[in-house]
């Protein structure tokens, strides 16, 4: 009886759960849809009232600032189910953040592609050319060497003497620290001359810089976190996913895209019995394990981590959010109106989450309590700075007012009242905090920010949370 007691409970939180996904999934569709309609309608009235106005506006909106070099660019690189300028029409995932600047960038990524196979195609959004996601990486995960191709690089003169700054939010802060080793490296073919400095400065907003538990919430084994629990929310989205890419219509893709196009899931490609292996895990991006969920679980970011290192020309700059707060000891959610729909229930799931007793812990001297504050996606402790399997040197700040000497090499962190998208898709939340956040961040790059000998400081003491 207590055993149907909890599976029915379980039924009913994940109904609940994909529910609320899924009306907020139609919401922000249905919202892009509505406004390309409106812009559109806007556009005949102006043509039919014969305005010539509208024809000035155009240009002026068509007209593109020339990046040259001259002034670094600022690259904003979305997280996990984002998307970049192009997709869902007019909608801005950095809720217009990128029009504070005129020499900003946000290229759009796969929105559930690996970490790897993301920071691939930022290169290439970059520099130009063809996707090459690596032969043996794309031998052993079982889809195509190359994707898709840029005729013209958003930034090709892109090198040492022509930096970038990269803004990563969620998982899109990871995407940049595995690019830059990828640079480091030199493991772009036909780019000997990559290096880690091509990075000016990395600013991680709301950062997937160490996991989140929330991956075993939503269907990660916490055994292994590379397979998926039998019945889950991640078991409804693989399958929603791989619909959406096997009915494979263009028009749909071009407006919203998960980025799996290098596994060929197509029905002209793949037929039934293609479909049919693809649903019962046989073959395509959740068979290998190459998409970017268990890339988020603590387990898979320690095997990411323990390849990235963070470099001594490189200004690092992290925000943590929380919407947690602790009352007699116990940790709660630190608002109920203030916290998006989306992420309230994971906000207290979060803060109660306890690795089950019987499976081995994720790393030596971890501890449930420290994985308690969250922003309802990923938990502060894991967007502080890299510190799994080893932590990097880094400093928190209390105040802004303290960045205005920064040292390259060390992750100046700052803790911020917010849930996870805060800062995106919706400016109106955050209010005039949105732009306090942007303006300071896009300060930092364009004015503290500089790749100068600093003057000789002590390298301050790790911080422990």
């Amino acid at each position: 009886m207590l055993r149907l007691a909890v599976a029915t409970l379980v039924l009913v939180e994940l109904l609940v759960s994909s529910l609320v996904h899924l009306l907020y999934g139609l919401y922000i569709f249905s919202t892009a849809v509505a406004g390309d309609l409106s812009q559109a309608l806007a556009s005949c009235v102006r043509r039919s009232g014969g305005g010539g106005g509208g024809n000035a506006e155009a240009a002026a909106e068509e007209k593109k600032t020339v990046l040259d070099g001259s002034v670094p660019p600022i690259v904003l690189v979305h997280g996990i189910f984002g998307f970049g300028k192009g997709r869902l029409g007019g909608m801005s995932y950095f809720a217009g953040a990128e029009r504070k600047d005129s020499h900003v960038l946000v290229p759009d990524l796969g929105s559930l592609t690996s970490i790897h196979d993301r920071a691939r195609e930022l290169f290439y959004y970059l520099k130009g050319g063809q996707v090459d996601y690596e032969e043996e990486h794309s031998r052993t995960c079982g889809h195509s060497q190359f994707g898709r191709t840029y005729d013209q690089g958003h930034y090709p003169i892109w090198d040492e003497h022509h930096p970038v700054h990269f803004v990563g939010h969620s998982a899109g802060a990871q995407v940049v620290r595995v690019l830059q080793q990828m640079l480091a490296g030199k493991a772009f073919k036909g780019y000997e001359n990559t290096s880690e400095n091509w990075i000016l400065s990395v600013t991680s907003l709301s950062g997937a810089l160490n996991g989140t538990t929330r991956t075993y919430l939503d269907g990660m084994q916490p055994e292994d976190g590379t397979s998926l629990k039998p019945v889950c929310l991640l078991q409804l989205c693989r399958i929603g996913v791989i619909f959406y890419d096997w009915i494979d219509v263009p028009w749909l893709k071009g407006y919203y895209n998960f980025g799996f196009d290098h596994f060929e899931m197509g029905w002209r490609r793949t037929g039934v019995s293609g479909l049919v292996d693809l649903l019962l895990g046989n073959a395509g991006p959740f068979a290998s394990g190459d998409w970017i969920l268990p890339d988020l679980t603590i387990q898979g970011s320690i095997r990411l981590n323990s390849g990235l290192g963070t470099f001594p020309e490189t200004y690092y700059f992290s925000y943590a959010s929380r919407m947690t707060r602790k009352v007699m000891g116990v940790t709660v959610p630190s608002s109920v109106l203030g916290i998006h729909p989306l992420l309230f229930v994971r906000v207290l799931q979060m803060c109660r989450w306890r690795f089950p007793s019987e499976v081995a812990l994720p790393y030596k001297g971890y501890r449930d309590e420290d994985w308690e504050d969250n922003d309802g996606a990923l938990n502060t402790i894991s967007m502080t700075h890299p510190r799994l399997p080893v932590e990097h040197p880094s400093r928190l700040v209390l105040d802004d007012s303290e960045c205005h000497s920064l040292q390259p090499g060390i992750w100046y962190y700052k803790i911020v009242e917010a849930d996870h998208m805060f800062f995106v898709i919706n400016r109106d939340r955050a209010g005039v905090q949105f732009d306090v956040m942007y303006d300071r961040i896009f300060q930092r790059c364009r004015k503290h920010v500089s790749r100068r000998t600093p003057s000789p400081l002590a390298l301050p003491d790790h911080a422990v949370l």
